[in-house]
């Protein structure tokens, strides 16, 4: 068997990453690093035919290039994952994974080729409808004369929640992830939350997306408890969690 990696301009992973996109059937955090120039792209061959890629960027900051991402083989060549993942380790002079845990490959991996493995953000995806209402409260897209309030970690959404005539709660969902995934966020006025109007505006969120043919999805810090509780009641559940991981020594 002749293995090789080679590192090559982004195009030429993009027949593989398709495969990739199609096999992992959910919302990908990283998805934009690729388009806005943020990544190193290496492709993976046996004996002259290509069989996957990886996919490295900066962990922390982008310009470094010092974690693998993403990691692709065709189904009928993952016998050969643990020795095309070495050599992609040696060849890029990474430090670092980071996966998502619900992309099966990339996570066995990690654990297979890192130690203090650590995890600071959930990932949810779609579960069920919720029936929620709020008395006195209005869903509705933003419009210019809306007042709305002071936010400390969300951006103005384009859409908001109204109750007696203030706005309590806005949100939004963001399209730069792969198609047709979009992320939901959501601020609710600080003096305005533990009312129900965050798990009312992801519960309404959730249908605007599907509303512009796109499928929810959202994160929170995984120690943001508020945040997870109001997620999961708007009817989202949990999909998986954000990995990283220091690349063992004798690996490097």
């Amino acid at each position: 068997m002749d293995l090789k990696i080679s590192k090559v301009a982004l195009k030429e992973i993009l027949p593989l990453r398709e495969l990739f996109l199609k096999e992992n059937n959910f919302q990908i955090r990283y998805d934009a690093c690729h388009a806005r120039g943020w990544t190193d792209s290496y492709l993976i061959s046996i004996d002259g035919g290509n069989v996957g890629y990886g996919s490295v960027k900066g962990k922390d900051d982008l310009s470094l290039r010092d974690a693998i991402f993403e990691f692709y083989l065709t189904p009928k060549n993952r016998k050969y994952s643990n020795s095309a993942f070495e050599m992609l380790i040696k060849s890029s002079g990474v430090k670092y994974i980071e996966c998502q845990s619900n992309e099966h490959l990339l996570a066995s991996m990690i654990f297979e080729f890192s130690s203090h493995i650590t995890s600071d953000v959930i990932l949810f995806e779609d579960d069920q409808f919720a029936f929620l209402n709020v008395p006195g409260a209005t869903f509705r897209k933003k419009e210019p004369r809306d007042v709305s309030f002071d936010h400390k970690s969300e951006p103005d959404g384009d859409y908001v929640i109204e109750a007696n005539g203030e706005i309590t709660a806005t949100g939004g969902f963001l399209l730069h992830y792969n198609f047709p995934f979009a992320d939901l966020y959501m601020e609710v006025r600080e003096d305005q939350r533990k009312k129900g109007y965050g798990s009312l505006m992801i519960q309404e969120l959730r249908k605007a997306c599907f509303d512009a043919d796109r499928v929810p999805a959202a994160r929170c810090n995984i120690t943001n408890k508020a945040s997870k509780a109001t997620l999961m009641k708007g009817g989202l559940k949990i999909a998986g969690y954000m990995l990283t991981g220091e690349i063992k020594a004798q690996y490097l």
